[in-house]
């Protein structure tokens, strides 16, 4: 996996919004940057996590975290 939007897309949008409890706007967002909000990183938001359930395991959260991460420092 080398970016976000393929989980996400796969998953699909909506899915992925309604289980974490965000708009479709917001997970666009997440797209765009390239990385998941700042707040998974401060323990406030289990998004990684939750995508990891609705994907059935198929994307590990500590997958996303980490490209998350790599992505944001790399801003």
């Amino acid at each position: 996996m080398n970016n976000l939007y393929d989980p996400i897309k796969n998953i699909g949008i909506s899915r992925v919004a309604n289980a974490c409890g965000v708009s479709d706007r917001a997970v666009y967002k997440w797209l765009k940057n390239g990385f998941l909000p700042k707040t998974e990183f401060f323990g406030k938001t289990n998004y990684a996590k939750t995508i990891q359930t609705i994907s059935d395991g198929k994307y590990k959260a500590e997958d996303l975290l980490s490209l998350s991460k790599k992505n944001l420092l790399s801003n």
